[in-house]
């Protein structure tokens, strides 16, 4: 089955976390088992859009790996804008929070870039499925971060 980009990226990501991927081909084969149909073009263009570096494993033999932000680290605004350009599907608030629709199983990606980016009007977030719930600085209402959230994912509100 074909799928949506972000769901493509989504299940690379979660493949090579569970598997020592050594090769485009054998990553196109793994996305295959799990019915989701990409060509070796398309699978080397989804690595280098998620910043994939091949590492070497204990064993001397060499894997793709997604590098993580140490959580220390603030987030890049470009890495932040990507993340949330990629799986944000829609926006919305409620009071003093801002609500973000991811696809199924990606909320996690963005609350953890949204916590590394360093935003001064976000305080924190809480990442469910497919739903992140960011919780605003004290005087910033919710409408005003979920507009802030919205120009950096490249979506209107």
């Amino acid at each position: 089955m074909t799928r949506a980009k972000n769901q493509r990226q989504h299940k690379i990501v979660r493949l090579l976390e569970t598997h020592a991927v050594a090769s485009q081909a054998q990553l196109v084969e793994l996305l295959s088992a799990e019915d989701v149909l990409a060509t070796q073009a398309t699978v080397s263009r989804d690595l280098e859009d998620l910043g994939a570096v091949k590492v070497r494993l204990p064993g001397g033999h060499m894997a793709y790996a997604i590098p993580e932000i140490p959580k220390d680290q603030i987030a890049p605004e470009d890495y932040l804008r990507r993340v949330l350009g990629e799986w944000v599907l829609e926006v919305s608030s409620s009071g003093n929070l801002a609500i973000i629709r991811t696809s199924p199983g990606s909320a996690h990606v963005v609350a953890s870039a949204l916590d590394r980016s360093g935003l001064e009007d976000a305080i924190g977030t809480v990442a469910g499925d497919d739903t992140v719930i960011v919780v605003a600085a004290e005087g910033t209402p919710g409408s005003e971060l979920a507009m802030a959230l919205s120009v950096l994912a490249g979506i209107e509100l």
